[in-house]
């Protein structure tokens, strides 16, 4: 299986001087708060999520928009979403793919499906 790969340098939005400081000792989720599918999606996560630590962050906050635009995602996309977790940031298909493998279970049944080349996932996405 091949590694899944953060979008650029780990904590490299701590450089960023357009990223409001935030805690990051624990996973970000970010994503649309008024979209039906995400919504359902941080259900799902506060579900999965045994250790319930990961944080759900909307994309119309100013942290959420401002780490969508410093990995080159568009803020005003509500099909955007990204998860940070250890200062890596994975975007869309491979942010699902990630929040599964730490969530464990069933849900780790998304990783598998890494194995399908980038433009698959991203219309799987």
């Amino acid at each position: 299986m091949p590694a899944m790969q953060g979008l650029t340098a780990q904590y490299s939005y701590r450089d960023d001087p357009l990223v409001p400081a935030f805690d990051d000792s624990t996973p970000i989720a970010v994503m649309d708060a008024e979209c039906a599918l995400c919504s359902w999606g941080a259900r799902m996560i506060h579900r999965l999520d045994r250790s319930g630590t990961v944080r759900i962050c909307p994309i119309q906050s100013a942290l959420g928009s401002a780490l969508l635009r410093h990995y080159g995602l568009v803020a005003e996309d509500p099909a955007s979403w990204l998860f940070i977790e250890d200062g890596m940031a994975y975007a869309d298909f491979d942010a699902v793919a990630q929040a599964g493998r730490r969530f464990g279970g069933i849900a780790s049944l998304a990783r598998g499906l890494m194995l399908f080349p980038g433009p698959a996932r991203a219309w799987l996405y």
